[in-house]
Order: structure tokens, then C-alpha cells, then sequence
């Protein structure tokens, strides 16, 4: 290991995590110490269903663009969304060289070229057991097995111990790649003390092992051989291990392999060129070619596992897709289970292929996906193995952390401090101790279109308030004296059926009139204006409520004659 460059060994390590602790997503920890900040992961956060018209969620980088000078390096755990999907957000405003695997570099690169970069990112390939000083820092990236492969785990070599953040992992001792979790490496990091464990929690709730991917194997085997016709595979692009079971499997019984969706095509296509994926039976081919072929004789591997409506199999079960059609003799395989608030989507899309005459199997009633996230069985043999001095459950809602942080207490494990954190809290160590320390701003930032907007945003409260109860728009004539002309007019959309507001907004018009004379309410200038609308909203909206117990959200509007 290298000299440390610590001008004062009295400085605090310091934890900081910006995404990712209290929900599943958007993954982002800062470790810091003197004037140097590691960043581990920039994921993103796809949206809860009442979040309307918002494309995904962001980390909140104040703290590091305020401290952008002294950002060393990004340190990438593997290709998911929710570890990566942030980088050309945070690489316009952070300059610093990015560390990862191939694969995961290779799957970055793809991603920026898409962004529009100021500048060219600085991506560093590291192979696992490669140390590499950054700062006062000496890393190293150990593997991990995971439900991508080239996934890592990091060892962070600190003046104070090591700290190691395990990345997302289960134990698998049989999968389908061949790479297993380094265990033996977090042995070895024990054997001289673990400062801190950061430890995955996504399944803290679930007893037991996860099941391995060679599951699959006979499971695929099975249901190829028992399809009268075409086998359709939804799955996620990212899956490289899960597609190469596919492919082996469609060699085995003498089928050929099409590749439908835009992001499928790409990653099987890199994988094939980087040696992530194989073909040696040359199965995979065009799906021109697939569609001149004999239905039994073909497989299809389709984006849109999770429901997304622009995605392959959505299109296909909606029957939009230019060129593949569902007949009754298909078979449509889910293997992934849905990303909490998916599942309505995904349902939507079983129903509506289950209603053009396909078969389709999913994770309900068939083995067909094993989980990427070490259960509670594996999460122990983590947590007695690193025998932390602390420990911090990270990747997970609430719950899942608190699970994790009672299985620790239960093994008597990391007894100098477990913490439960969530995004925004400051832990420091030191020599003498640790402590929870000040906040900084965390949070999501939502991608609105164009916008960008925090949680707080009026604007999503106003959505919500429209898509349950619509919108009543209270349009008002004054003249120049701020005095009411005539009878104000009252229009809706999405509040209820036009045979059911005649005889409701009359009255409504009436009130609001009657309200803005009796308490003598005048529009004009000089802040008057905010008075005389919040009148008519209030009155609006107590008639409203009283009449049809309804909330809509109102608009009031006066035209000056």
C-alpha cells in the first residue's frame, strides 16, 4: 500500500450517503476524509406511479458541486441503472475519472455518447485485486456475484482501517457466468480489521438463500421442449447471464434466436464482442430471418419485462409491433420479477397477451427468475465473515435497512456502532469514536421534461389533485372600479360529466357572485388581486365540497372590461 497523504490524522472519515438509503434507487455514497471525496455510484430513481410526467429521479449533487475541487475519483460498482444512470447528469458538473469494469465501462461509454458532455469523461478500466491510489485512499475492487456480471465490491484502504462497501451481491455458489463473490478477499480484509461495513439490504426481509441461476437451466429446458410454437423471452437487457441461458438452451433444442428492442440489441451485441455472451451454435440471428422460419423452430429474447409501454413485448402484447404478432400457440416467458411499482404495468401486459391466445409463464406460478440480492442467510455469512467494528445497511427502503441493522445486533457483530442512515445523514469516524454529525441536502431531483424539480414541487401536488378530482376553472368579469360584471362563468375538465354541471355551476356562479358583493371584495391593484381570487377559490371550493363532496383543484381567472 502507498503512503497516505494526510496533512492531519485527526480529520474524520466522513459517510455521506446521497441516494439510495431509505428507497430503492438512485445509489450514491460519498466518503470523504481531509480534502479528498471518493463518490461511490450515480444512479438514478425511477419515479413512484403518482409522480405524473416525471421520467426518472436524480441525486441531489449540491454538496458535491461545493466541493467539486475536491472530488478525487468515481468508483462504479456495476452496470445497473440505478448505479450508472446519473453519470451524464453529475459528469457535466463533476470533474473527476470514473473506475470501473469492462463490462461496466463498456456500458457507461454507450450511455454517454447519448448525453452531450462537455467535456471527455475520464473512464479507467481497474480489473479486480488491482490497487490504485487515490488521494489518501488506496483502493481495490473485489468481485461480486450479481445479476450483471463485472460486478464489484469496493475495499477502501483508509488511515483509520478499511472500509468496504460490498455493492449489490448474493452468494451464489453455482452461477451461471462461473464468478462467485470473493469471500476470501473480505477474509483477508478481516484479518486486519474492517473499520466499516456498507453492506446491500434490498432483501434484509427474506429468509433464507437466494436461489441460484443454474435453476434456470432446467426450467428453460422444460419449457422450450413442452412449446407447441414460438418461445417469446421478456427479460432485462442488462441480463447478459440470463440471455446466454437462453441462447444455450435454444441451442440444445435445436431453435434459432431473434433479439428484439433497442437496448437489448445493443447490449448483446457488446456482450458478444467483449466475450460476455457466446453463440457457438450460431443460433442468433436476424429477425428477418426468424420470421421465414418454422414458429417451433424459434426464440425470441424482447425488452419490456417491467411493462415499459415504449418497450418490445408491451408493443407486441398491444398488437403495435410492426413486424412479430401473438398467435395461439406462443409462449411468452417473464423471467424477472417487477420493480416495485411496476407491477400494474406488468399485469397489464400478462392480461392483455393472455387475451390474444398466448401462454405465458411468470414468476407467480413458474420458476422462471431468481433474485440478484443476497437473503437474510447470505447477508450473515457477510456480516460474520468482514466482522466489522461498524456497520452501515445500505440499498434499501427504511425497513430494509432497519432489517439488516437487527440481523447484525442479532449476530453481535460491528458491537462499537450500527447505524441505520438515510440520505442527507453525516456519520464521522475518528480514532476516538463515531458520531452522527450534520446533514447536508439529499434527496431526489425529478426530470420533468425540460425541468428539473425537488419532491417539495407544488407542482406534483397540483397533479395529483388533477388526476383525482380535475381541475374547475371560475372565470370572472370586473370593470374598471374592481366591481363584478355580469355572472361569473364555470367551466371543467376531468371533474365530472357535462350532464352533471348544469344545474351545479349555475348555483356555483351565483355564490361566487354573491360572496365577492357581500364581503365587498374588489379586484384591483396594489396585491388587492390576491384577496379577490382567494375568494373566489374558497367559495369555490366549500360549494364544491358541500354539493358533491368533490376537491378539485381551482382556477380562478378575472378579465378586466
Amino acid at each position: 500500500m502507498s503512503n497516505f497523504k494526510i496533512p492531519n490524522k485527526d480529520q474524520p472519515i466522513r459517510v455521506i450517503p446521497l441516494g439510495g438509503l431509505g428507497a430503492i434507487g438512485q445509489n450514491m455514497m460519498v466518503i470523504e476524509m481531509g480534502s479528498d471525496v471518493l463518490l461511490i455510484d450515480a444512479g438514478v430513481l425511477f419515479p413512484d406511479k403518482d409522480m405524473y410526467g416525471v421520467e426518472i429521479g436524480l441525486p441531489d449533487i449540491s454538496y458535491l458541486e461545493r466541493n467539486s475541487n475536491r472530488v478525487k475519483a468515481i468508483l462504479i460498482t456495476h452496470g445497473h441503472e440505478d448505479h450508472i444512470g446519473a453519470l451524464p447528469y453529475l459528469l457535466n458538473r463533476i470533474d473527476a475519472p470514473v473506475y470501473s469494469s469492462r463490462l461496466t465501462k463498456e456500458l457507461i461509454s454507450n450511455k454517454l455518447r447519448r448525453s452531450t458532455l462537455e467535456s471527455a469523461p475520464r473512464l479507467v478500466v481497474i480489473e479486480p485485486d488491482e490497487a490504485f491510489n487515490v488521494g489518501c485512499f488506496d483502493v481495490r475492487f473485489f468481485r461480486v456475484c450479481h445479476s450483471i456480471p463485472d460486478s464489484m465490491g469496493i475495499a477502501i484502504q483508509t488511515p483509520l482501517g478499511a472500509i468496504v462497501h460490498t455493492g449489490d451481491f448474493k452468494i451464489d455458489h453455482n452461477p451461471a457466468d462461473g464468478v462467485t463473490t470473493d469471500l476470501a478477499a473480505i477474509g483477508r480484509l478481516a484479518e486486519s480489521g474492517i473499520l466499516l461495513l456498507l453492506s446491500d439490504s434490498t432483501y434484509a426481509e427474506m429468509e433464507g438463500y437466494t436461489e441460484s441461476e443454474s435453476v434456470m437451466v432446467e426450467t428453460f429446458d422444460n419449457l422450450i421442449e413442452n412449446a407447441k410454437g414460438r418461445v417469446i423471452f421478456a427479460t432485462f437487457a442488462s441480463l447478459i447471464s440470463r440471455i446466454q441461458q437462453i441462447i444455450d438452451a435454444s441451442h440444445r433444442h435445436r431453435r434459432k434466436v431473434g433479439i428484439l428492442g433497442r437496448s437489448m440489441n445493443i447490449n448483446v451485441k457488446m456482450a458478444l464482442r467483449m466475450g460476455y455472451i457466446t453463440d457457438p451454435g450460431n443460433v442468433l440471428i436476424p429477425i428477418r430471418e426468424i420470421r421465414k422460419m418454422p414458429r417451433n423452430r424459434t426464440i425470441l429474447i424482447a425488452t419490456g419485462s417491467q411493462g415499459e409501454p415504449k418497450a418490445a413485448i408491451s408493443r407486441i402484447s398491444e398488437g403495435l409491433h410492426p413486424e412479430i404478432f401473438i398467435l395461439d400457440d406462443d409462449t411468452v416467458v417473464f423471467s424477472s420479477s417487477p420493480i416495485p411499482g411496476n407491477e400494474t404495468s406488468v399485469a397489464r401486459t400478462i392480461n392483455n397477451l393472455l387475451r390474444l391466445g398466448a401462454e405465458v409463464v411468470y414468476s407467480r406460478i413458474a420458476k422462471v427468475h431468481v433474485h440478484g440480492h443476497a437473503y437474510r442467510e447470505e447477508l450473515k455469512t457477510m456480516l460474520s465473515i468482514a466482522k466489522p467494528k461498524y456497520f452501515v445497511p445500505i440499498h434499501g427502503e427504511y425497513r430494509h435497512l432497519a432489517a439488516h441493522a437487527q440481523l447484525a445486533w442479532d449476530l453481535g457483530v460491528a458491537k462499537d456502532g450500527i447505524f441505520v442512515m438515510v440520505d442527507g445523514d453525516v456519520l464521522e469516524l475518528t480514532e476516538d469514536g463515531s458520531r452522527m454529525a450534520d446533514r447536508v441536502s439529499a434527496g431526489p431531483i425529478f426530470v420533468d421534461g425540460l425541468a428539473t424539480r425537488d419532491v417539495q414541487s407544488t407542482v406534483f401536488s397540483e397533479r395529483r389533485s388533477l388526476s383525482k378530482d380535475g381541475v374547475v376553472v371560475v372565470c370572472v368579469t370586473t370593470n374598471n372600479n374592481g366591481e363584478v360584471v355580469g355572472e361569473p362563468v364555470v367551466v371543467s375538465s376531468g371533474f365530472l360529466d357535462d350532464t352533471e354541471t348544469g344545474d351545479l355551476f349555475e348555483s356555483l356562479s351565483v355564490a361566487v357572485a354573491q360572496d365577492l358583493s357581500n364581503s365587498g371584495t374588489r379586484h384591483g391593484k396594489n396585491g388587492e388581486n390576491g384577496a379577490f381570487k382567494g375568494k373566489i377559490k374558497e367559495t369555490a371550493r366549500s360549494f364544491i365540497a358541500s354539493s358533491v363532496r368533490r376537491s378539485p383543484m381551482i382556477i380562478p381567472v378575472v378579465l378586466e372590461v
